[in-house]
């Protein structure tokens, strides 16, 4: 019985740390200003100043509406990925960083991030 209990709770503190993983690999990685002439502009503005507090809510609000306003901003998909992922959205937020991926082709900051590789299973 013990053993059995230890083992359980072995599984459950590694499934509580591939978790935590994705979430602490996000604390370095800050929201990426919107590309210069982009309509997305005011809201990401607005998301990373919340981001930036960690008012999750409030950050995912703008960066979604930054993406509506501006379907084409990786940065918009980029910032919104990463609110999802301080959430705990995992699922959600690979969506967001899928697209900023595919559409920020010419970003490096983007295209070199260790949080997005991570979810989209790059490493």
């Amino acid at each position: 019985m013990k053993k059995a209990l230890g083992i359980t709770m072995m599984v459950f503190g590694m499934a509580l740390a591939t978790n935590v993983g994705w979430a602490d690999m996000g604390k370095a990685a800050a929201p990426l200003k919107a590309a210069a002439g982009s309509k997305a502009d005011t809201h990401i503005n607005e998301g990373i100043e919340h981001f930036d507090k960690g008012h999750w809510d409030v950050a995912k609000k703008h960066f979604t509406e930054a993406a509506k306003a501006d379907p084409k901003s990786a940065e918009a998909h980029y910032d919104l990925a990463l609110t999802l992922d301080k959430a705990g959205d995992h699922k959600g937020a690979t969506e967001h960083f899928k697209t900023a991926y595919d559409m920020g082709k010419d970003n490096a900051e983007i295209q070199n991030s260790d949080i997005l590789k991570s979810h989209l299973k790059m490493k």
